[in-house]
């Protein structure tokens, strides 16, 4: 069993994530452009591009509720970026796949790039390397 984090490490995550959520306004405007999609569907049809999945897990990834996902769903499948089809041991569940033009737009957000924040782009190189020395474990961690 875990012990609960220290208050550092709780100030610690709260300024990785302002700092992430402060920063990303330029990449999601431009994913949006690059897509045609609200960032709503953008956020959607990037869950769905790592693989199949039921509405309920769509939700689940999205950190919303199923009405939500099933929206989002309605949305991208009008458009014609994903195709939605019964599941095959349960036919009340709903399967969500990209279609080709899904892939396409998949694509077209790939090519949007995203700028590294000033303040860490200014990091002396030593600590980018301690930052590199203590991220790169997390980044094996399954989510």
């Amino acid at each position: 069993m875990t012990s609960r984090p220290s208050a550092d490490i709780d100030q610690i995550w709260q300024a990785l994530v302002a700092l992430v959520m402060d920063t990303r306004g330029d990449w999601r405007r431009n994913a949006s452009a690059a897509t045609g999609l609200p960032f709503s569907r953008v956020r959607a049809l990037r869950r769905v591009a790592k693989g199949p999945m039921t509405l309920r897990e769509l939700a689940e990834a999205m950190s919303c509720d199923a009405p939500a996902a099933t929206v989002a769903v309605n949305d991208l499948e009008e458009r014609g970026l994903v195709v939605r089809t019964a599941d095959a041991g349960d036919r009340r569940v709903k399967i969500v796949t990209l279609t080709a033009e899904g892939k396409r737009a998949m694509k077209a957000l790939q090519r949007v790039t995203e700028r590294t924040p000033e303040v860490l782009a200014a990091l002396p190189a030593r600590d980018v390397a301690e930052l590199r020395r203590i991220f790169e474990p997390l980044t094996r961690v399954k989510r």
